[in-house]
């Protein structure tokens, strides 16, 4: 697993930016302690900036959402350690020729930062490390995500389990007539528009063309064509016109519906349930499937027996309460 360029980017300008703080009733070097080993605060807190970077780049973040990262990272800065320690186990070593060009690639990114220049002997070590033990956990993770083919039986046993997964949702054809209004327009341009609605549904239901109302009154792109929108699978439309096209049985006319860009007016042409494909047709898709679900539990159940066969005490006096514990205080 490498590294992204962008993610080492965000890293380093974590490291160049400086400056790590902490509540002053905090123990300063120590984030949690796992084995006989400890987990330094400042090493936390890089993950946290970094990861806080990526995910709130808008600025400023909820205090519920910071509280949720907060423990996720710790999780993460935890389950890392207990991974590299498990890749040393199984003899895995970082991959020193990936690690150089990594080095290298962020070395002419940055090297014409200031900061860079000023800073890059002290943030190297640091981040060979980080690269270090990205490149054994990828390793680790592809070993033990290298999971066996199914199966036919175990192919079958998912399909029929997973049926949500290889069925075609319901298909409708649909018309439209869409008469458009501006969002922005006053509550009496969205009346008019109604009352245009109910005397052309009137007109339909009395037997008038719809191709022709709609070639002459819609402005949706499909006025050249009667209205004629082909064949929509059930959710893709917008919640209002699938609420109102659900009602419908081929042939019937909706009533008007309010919509975003307007007021719409559909026909229900024709209607195709959902349909299961039969196990041979998707048997690859079910194969890949199978295979992915297989790897996740794998990863994860490796993390899970790790984090339980281990002494893990983490300092969580620097977090910010999560969201049900503020609402209890």
């Amino acid at each position: 697993m490498k590294i992204r360029l962008q993610v080492l980017g965000s890293l380093v300008a974590v490291m160049l930016a400086g400056g790590v703080t902490h509540a002053a009733n905090l123990p300063p070097d120590t984030f949690a302690r796992v084995g006989n080993e400890t987990i330094p605060m400042s090493e936390y807190d890089m993950a946290f900036r970094t990861a806080a970077r990526s995910k709130f780049y808008h600025g400023n973040a909820p205090d519920a959402e910071v509280a949720k990262l907060q423990r996720e990272v710790g999780d993460r800065v935890v389950n890392e350690l207990l991974l590299v320690k498990e890749a040393g186990r199984r003899g895995i070593k970082p991959d020193a020729a990936e690690v150089a060009k990594q080095l290298d690639a962020l070395t002419s990114r940055y090297r014409n930062s200031e900061n860079w220049k000023q800073m890059s002997a002290s943030v190297l070590p640091a981040l060979e490390k980080r690269l270090k033990q990205e490149n054994v956990l990828g390793q680790l993770e592809k070993q033990v995500r290298a999971v066996p083919a199914p199966t036919d039986r175990q192919v079958e046993a998912y399909y029929a389990a997973h049926q949500d997964k290889f069925t075609e949702p319901e298909q409708v054809r649909l018309s439209v007539i869409l008469l458009k209004v501006d969002p922005s327009s006053p509550k009496a341009a969205w009346e008019a528009a109604v009352r245009e609605g109910t005397a052309i549904v009137k007109r339909l239901r009395g037997g008038a063309s719809f191709q022709q109302l709609a070639e002459l009154h819609s402005q949706d792109a499909t006025s050249s064509k009667g209205g004629a929108m082909g064949y929509v699978h059930h959710g893709m439309l917008p919640e209002p016109a699938q609420a109102g096209v659900d009602k419908l049985k081929p042939g019937e006319i909706s009533d008007p519906i309010v919509l975003l860009e307007g007021v719409g007016i559909f026909r229900l042409e024709d209607r195709r349930v959902a349909r299961l494909n039969p196990l041979p047709s998707v048997r690859e898709r079910a194969v890949g499937l199978w295979q992915r679900e297989q790897s996740d539990l794998a990863w994860t159940a490796l993390a899970t027996k790790l984090r339980s066969q281990a002494s893990v005490t983490i300092n969580e006096s620097h977090y910010r309460p999560l969201a049900n514990q503020s609402a209890a205080k």
